[in-house]
């Protein structure tokens, strides 16, 4: 079912685009460490350059990215404006950002003693956007109810596993300053796994059911995969969740298979986006469409190298794995949207500022050109490619990989930032015009 959207609804501008251009920032971080720490980076996921170039990714740029989507979405298409919006908008980017870096710091440094005051700054941010989302949810207009269900019930799950993931986090986070006898890889592994499958990969599938129609001009994703995909995951996290911790006996064994089994609903959801992008109603693909469709191959490919890590023990698979659904699911699909919903805000806030239209407003397309985009996308898909085989052979080309990594982070923020840019001199165009017919 097609969704009308509430354009008069959105936030203001500053309140999503804080999050999204710290994307850019964050992964370029992510790619730095990586070229700073070498082989070291990538040759075990335990090692400290890989778990804060992880963490730089996954809080900086995905959780920044995920919750300025949300900031943007909830309003326009399911009513739910989030609570304190604007202040809520400041105070979570605050606390997330700084939240982030100290965790950074902690593992980079080895200082014990920052894990807890970053832990305590990430938790904050999560449980205080949780809690404006949930009120925003509660207070939707039931006249906007009609078509989102779905997309609402995706939300309220990805706000769960957000929650649970920032939970075991903090565990985590105070066992490295004090000695605590906890499962730590146990714990580890479902962190992860709340962290992408729950939050990241549950709200990435909420936005697609929006978006993908939206703007790749596609059918809707099938109603029956809308209504199951997210309780199912969900689910399926939580007896993961409950064999690894060892309940019932036995637990442990079925923990692997259920997360196999997550892993195949993932790639479910891969095929079927990708079929629709087949199917989609433009001819050509733009840089989105690319983006999108590596993004949905990596998920689908991560799943045979799981498996075969699973059954070889190999140390090499959790890293290309990791490759697999860091930099190529969930980096691909995020640049994607970015490269959609900047342009498309900037644009309409320029409209928004004036009562009729104006040849001085520049149509989306000019705001930030595909061609851009495309050229960017194909960096990106160099560097996927350069740190897929860097996981594989990490002495030769570990800081080949990294140093691509970089360059395609950055030239990420170097056409967010132009898009800006466009939108800064527009305005101060329209009001130094505004000025002149007042004083006429």
């Amino acid at each position: 079912m097609r969704r009308d959207l509430e354009l008069d609804a959105s936030p203001p501008l500053g309140a999503p685009l804080r999050f999204f251009l710290n994307a850019p920032v964050f992964a370029s971080i992510a790619a730095a460490l990586l070229l700073y720490a070498g082989p070291a980076g990538f040759a075990s996921r335990w090692s400290p350059f890989a778990l804060a170039a992880t963490h730089a990714l996954t809080l900086g740029a995905f959780a920044s990215v995920m919750m300025g989507a949300l900031i943007q979405i909830l309003p326009v298409v399911a009513g739910a404006q989030i609570a304190w919006v604007r202040t809520s908008a400041v105070g979570v980017h605050a606390l997330l950002t700084l939240g982030t870096l100290l965790l950074i710091a902690a593992f980079v440094g080895g200082n014990s003693a920052l894990f807890p005051f970053a832990g305590s700054l990430c938790a904050a941010a999560a449980a205080w956007f949780a809690l404006a989302c949930t009120i925003g949810l509660a207070r939707r207009s039931s006249a906007r109810t009609r078509g989102t269900t779905d997309i609402v019930r995706a939300v309220r799950l990805a706000l769960t596993a957000l929650l649970v993931t920032v939970g075991l986090g903090a565990m985590l986070a105070l066992s490295l300053s004090r000695p605590l006898s906890l499962p730590v890889v146990a714990l580890t592994n479902l962190h992860l796994a709340w962290g992408l499958a729950g939050w990241i990969g549950l709200l990435t599938a909420g936005v697609a059911y929006q978006v993908i129609p939206m703007f790749q001009v596609t059918e809707p994703y099938p109603r029956m995969l809308m209504r199951a995909f997210a309780p199912l995951s969900f689910c399926t996290l939580v007896l993961a969740t409950l064999g690894s911790l060892g309940l019932p006996a036995h637990g442990p064994i079925a923990a692997v298979a259920l997360h196999g089994a997550l892993l195949v609903l993932y790639c479910g959801f891969a095929v079927v986006t990708l079929a629709l992008l087949h199917r989609r109603k433009r001819p050509s693909p733009d840089a989105t469409t690319l983006f999108w469709r590596t993004s949905m191959t990596s998920l689908i490919c991560a799943v045979p190298v799981w498996a075969v890590g699973a059954v070889a023990a190999r140390p090499s698979s959790g890293v290309i794995v990791g490759v697999l659904l860091l930099a190529g699911g969930v980096w691909s699909a995020i640049s994607g949207m970015l490269y959609k919903i900047i342009p498309f805000l900037l644009w309409y806030h320029m409209q928004a500022s004036i009562d009729v239209r104006s040849s001085i407003v520049p149509k989306v397309k000019a705001v930030l050109p595909d061609t851009s985009a495309r050229a960017q996308y194909w960096a990106h898909l160099i560097a996927l490619l350069l740190l897929l085989a860097a996981a594989a052979s990490p002495v030769w080309l570990s800081r080949p990989a990294a140093l691509a990594f970089v360059a395609s982070n950055v030239w990420l923020g170097v056409n967010i930032a132009s898009a800006v840019r466009v939108y800064v001199r527009v305005v101060r165009k329209l009001a130094s015009i505004r000025a002149s017919s007042l004083e006429l």
